[in-house]
């Protein structure tokens, strides 16, 4: 396999990281951060800045051969086929899990107030969100057509801006630095993806925290989910199991809001998924991968048997 550079792993990250700075400017120098009335699409488009840095990368540094660059990146070809549709699947609901599962350990530390019976904190979010005297069905209607849209959302639009990062992130910079093994891998690429997120971060974005706390509880929950999109990166030698997981990662996030009561309130730096209660039950999953020795399989998609991602066996 193509191995690459450092001066081209580093002009990558370099790339992603300035022109999601460059994409952020307008609402940085508007002043009003996160209420300038382009924020939202300023946001989707800088999900598109890994990928952007990828295509540059390759097309004007040219490290990796042409006919090669589809299969190092884990986009083509999709076999052996039952493997990756087998790891979508677990990327495409996988995170709904743990999501679910982080909801319960913020609860059990005190973080989060739950109801589970009326489900009052959510019918107050709707309640406020339409006209005084608008009709609604009950609560729970609600908030179960709110989980049947999550693998759908999460294997359409959310996958498509997913794309959007995780060509750059487990696309390109995985395979990049898995010569240095995989656990060094695994945690660069998840604190560069986490300080790529500064931009917004600091503008109180996921965290409503307008200093480097913000952006360090973001490195930490992007270093915790991106083990486990690298594991499905590298367990399946293919991209897409990430995109999809880490779509339905984004569709599933605000889970908590469904299930809080009404009349308390919650920080997500402590009770949301990208959180501490999200680092715990990423840590969970991930020691169970290590003690079954998950981390060691790592076949080459469209190689022999065995053979694996750009470096040898550690």
């Amino acid at each position: 396999m193509t191995r690459i550079r450092p001066s081209a792993t580093v002009s990558f990250v370099v790339l992603a990281l300035g022109l999601a700075w460059l994409v952020a400017l307008p609402l940085w120098l508007s002043g009003t951060g996160l209420a300038h009335p382009l924020a939202g699409l300023l946001i989707y488009a800088m999900m598109f800045t890994p990928a952007l840095a990828v295509v540059i990368v390759l097309f004007a540094l040219r490290r990796v051969p042409k006919g090669e660059r589809l299969r190092f990146l884990g986009m083509w070809p999709l076999r052996p086929a039952k493997r990756v549709v087998w790891m979508m699947v677990a990327g495409l609901f996988g995170p709904v899990v743990v999501i679910a599962a982080s909801v319960a350990v913020a609860a059990a530390f005190g973080w989060v107030t739950l109801d589970l019976t009326q489900f009052s904190g959510y019918a107050e979010l709707i309640a406020a969100s339409v006209p005084d005297g608008t009709p609604l069905p009950p609560t729970i209607v609600l908030i179960a057509s709110q989980f049947l849209t999550i693998p759908f959302a999460a294997a359409t639009i959310n996958a498509l801006f997913a794309f959007g990062e995780e060509l750059g992130w487990r696309g390109f910079l995985v395979p990049a630095l898995r010569p240095l093994g995989t656990w060094p891998t695994l945690l660069i690429s998840g604190a560069i993806w986490g300080l790529w997120h500064a931009p917004v971060i600091l503008l109180g974005y996921n965290f409503s925290r307008y200093d480097i706390t913000g952006v360090l509880f973001m490195v930490g929950g992007c270093i915790a989910w991106g083990i486990l999109l690298g594991w499905l990166r590298l367990r399946s030698a293919s991209l897409w199991p990430a995109v999809f997981a880490h779509g339905a990662m984004n569709a599933a996030a605000g889970m908590i809001a469904l299930f809080f009561a009404a009349g308390t309130t919650f920080d997500m730096a402590l009770a949301g998924p990208l959180g501490v209660a999200g680092w715990i039950v990423c840590a969970i999953v991930v020691v169970v991968l290590a003690l079954t020795r998950q981390f060691r399989h790592q076949p080459e998609l469209a190689g022999a048997p065995g053979r694996l991602l750009s470096a040898p066996r550690d």
